[in-house]
């Protein structure tokens, strides 16, 4: 345990970094169709894809590089959150039979970054030296 003790910024910041890589695609998909088109069509004035596709691309890559990673994580995890509620749980408790699995797990990998920061390899940490 050692072992993993003496890399846990870096596992913290590998974590951010696939995370918000991840996320920031579901912002792409929705606003731009890229990777894939997006199922729906884009307006910004709706909740999804407009607004939840507008803060996962600007705050996404901010996540992404570790650039005001607390507040930007707490907004995108009440964004999750908020997606779950409205979305997901009404359609069943269970999470995996709703489709809200993403949703939950989102929100609350968002939630530690909010409280434990980026990690060794981020912009904050540059900022703060």
């Amino acid at each position: 345990m050692k072992f993993l003790k003496r890399w846990d910024q870096e596992l913290l910041s590998i974590l951010r970094i696939v995370a918000a890589f991840m996320f920031t695609l579901h912002g792409t998909q929705k606003i731009f169709g890229f990777p894939i088109d997006a199922r729906y069509a884009w307006d910004l004035w709706t909740l999804s894809p407009g607004a939840a596709g507008m803060l996962e691309i600007v705050l996404g890559p901010l996540l992404l590089v570790g650039l005001f990673t607390r507040p930007a994580a707490f907004v995108l995890s009440g964004l999750m959150a908020f997606a779950y509620f409205i979305a997901h749980a009404p359609q069943s408790f269970y999470p995996i039979a709703n489709g809200g699995e993403n949703a939950v797990l989102y929100c609350f990998v968002f939630l530690y970054f909010a409280a434990a920061g980026g990690g060794k390899w981020s912009l904050d940490r540059l900022r703060k030296s």
